[in-house]
């Protein structure tokens, strides 16, 4: 029995259709920012394996709350971390490309320079160092551009929009892999069960789709697909101000899937079976 940490985000939504015999605690059951004994409570269930996918994600907001973004996104994946390792399991832990500051255009490897540009970056980048510091048996998992036909996320916008409009201006020059969330709750499940035979593939992986691409792009794609007729119009990302800095490059660098036989999953698939569990016909 895996026990999976989120109950209603994008991957722990998809995570639920993997496991349906797992422990799901979502915020009801478990404060992440509160003073959560949260090694007691792993160690009261004693499962196989710690998914964890939640997270705070309010890129932006977190700008003013990095304190409570740090509570959730750095200290408490340490005390899984520490259960974890207490318990002799597995830890797959959701991470992301906003630890590296993106710039140039060549993938980040898994070993590159960190450089988070803002408190949403800084609070995962503490998140990661915690894990790693509990020497526990994990799989950091950093992706990007999360997409699903749940919660709030870039194509449902993008649909959205294009019900009452023809023309939008959307930003070129950040690029990256967008990424199914049913993609990454496979992935996660599979790497628990292959950590749980083989501790030696502990560490850091990449896993984004392909093939990367500007969000200018990434939505054209999506209306293509809908089949609706929205104009995009590119836009530099200073044309568009946000409290919190965005990489311009997010590309990464994701051979290292291969020690768990996997790669990078197929986003224009993603988008279609995305817009057909939606009900969107072209």
């Amino acid at each position: 029995m895996m026990l999976v940490f989120g109950s209603s985000g994008q991957v722990a939504t998809e995570l639920r259709a993997l496991l349906p015999d797992g422990v799901f605690l979502g915020r009801t059951q478990v404060d992440l920012a509160a003073n959560t004994d949260i090694v007691q409570l792993i160690e009261e269930v004693q499962p196989e394996a710690i998914i964890n996918a939640a997270a705070y994600t309010a890129v932006d907001k977190a700008e003013e709350e990095e304190v409570l973004a740090l509570k959730v996104n750095g200290q408490a994946p340490g005390q899984m971390a520490n259960a974890a390792a207490r318990l002799d399991i597995p830890l797959v832990h959701i991470s992301t490309d906003y630890v590296f500051e993106g710039s140039g255009e060549a993938p980040f490897a898994v070993d590159a320079v960190t450089g988070p540009l803002g408190a949403y970056g800084r609070s995962k980048l503490a998140g990661e160092k915690a894990i790693a510091g509990e020497a526990a048996n994990h799989a950091i998992l950093r992706t990007s551009w999360v997409f699903s036909p749940h919660g709030a996320n870039f194509l449902k916008t993008m649909l959205r929009l294009s019900e009452t409009r023809e023309h939008l201006t959307i930003v070129a020059d950040q690029v990256g892999g967008p990424t199914p969330a049913a993609a990454i709750a496979a992935a996660c499940v599979k790497i628990a069960r292959i950590l749980q035979d083989d501790r030696s593939k502990s560490g850091i992986y990449h896993f984004s789709g392909a093939p990367d691409v500007s969000w200018a792009d990434f939505a054209r794609e999506i209306f293509r697909q809908a089949g609706r007729a929205v104009e995009v119009e590119d836009i530099p990302t200073s044309a568009y101000p946000t409290p919190a800095k965005r990489p311009l490059n997010s590309r990464l660098d994701c051979r290292s899937l291969a020690a768990f036989g996997m790669e990078r999953p197929d986003w224009k698939a993603g988008v279609a079976d995305t817009l057909t569990r939606l009900g969107v016909t072209s």
